[in-house]
């Protein structure tokens, strides 16, 4: 009785000390940030000003500005103001699924469309 009691008390402080990820998505709802990802092999940066109702994208020496629509504190929507093919007519649905002093993590897709992708960005101070 003595070790299985032990023992349970073991898995409980382990499982006491497993924190949630953070997820302090406020702390990004403004800034500037970067994004790398990866296209045809090759990594490719943009770097990001958001507020809290507009987003201008830098890419590749080209400005694109979307309306940004916040959902809560944690998903929005980005609406391509100057859509220049039918694929930038899609707006993105982007939500933030784990932050930390600096980055987060986010998910995000066209809507209508069921692939997801991830990516992190960085807050540029």
């Amino acid at each position: 009785m003595g070790k299985h009691l032990l023992i349970v008390s073991l898995l409980a402080l382990i499982g006491a000390c497993k924190q949630p990820p953070q997820r302090n998505c406020s702390d990004f709802k403004t800034g500037k940030f970067s994004f790398t990802t990866t296209i045809n092999g090759e990594e490719k940066q943009t770097v990001f000003y958001r507020t809290e109702n507009m987003e201008v994208d830098e890419f590749e020496g080209k400005k694109d500005s979307s309306s940004v629509r916040w959902i809560n504190d944690c998903e929005y929507v980005l609406k391509n103001l100057n859509p220049k093919n039918m694929s930038e007519e899609k707006s993105i649905h982007i939500k933030i699924l784990t932050t930390t002093d600096s980055s987060y993590t986010f998910e995000y897709n066209a809507i209508g469309d069921t692939r997801k992708f991830k990516g992190t960005a960085y807050k540029i101070h």
